[in-house]
């Protein structure tokens, strides 16, 4: 038995709201759409993972969703530009990430992030 994909399942009724900030702003594109759901992927290839966390680091909380982008700056700037809240950084961790936390518009803490 192996875990193929994980994936999080939000609760929101604005799908619009979603798709400018799942779509417009990290670039995904959307892959189904049922009208009550809306699944949001990359084509990136990428390895099922699931944190357990006490805290986010830095003494952050922990946060909701954590998303690895290739180009940090660039979504920080289109972030700021749509009027998300940023509530942490852009910050240089010792762990080797760029990150900062966004709340998207479910209220969910979103950590962005890429490596070093």
């Amino acid at each position: 038995m192996a875990v193929k994909r994980i994936v999080t399942n939000i609760a929101a009724s604005d799908m619009a709201a979603a798709k400018t900030f799942y779509g417009d702003v990290l670039g995904m594109k959307v892959v189904m759409d049922h009208g009550w759901i809306m699944t949001f992927a990359t084509p990136a290839a990428t390895t099922p993972q699931i944190s357990i966390a006490a805290e986010g680091g830095s003494g952050t909380p922990v946060p909701d969703i954590s998303i690895e982008v290739d180009d940090l700056e660039d979504v920080y700037q289109r972030m700021t530009e749509r009027g998300f809240a940023v509530e942490y950084g852009p910050a240089d961790e010792p762990w080797g990430v760029r990150r900062f936390y966004a709340r998207d518009p479910f209220g969910r803490l979103v950590n962005i992030l890429s490596h070093a």
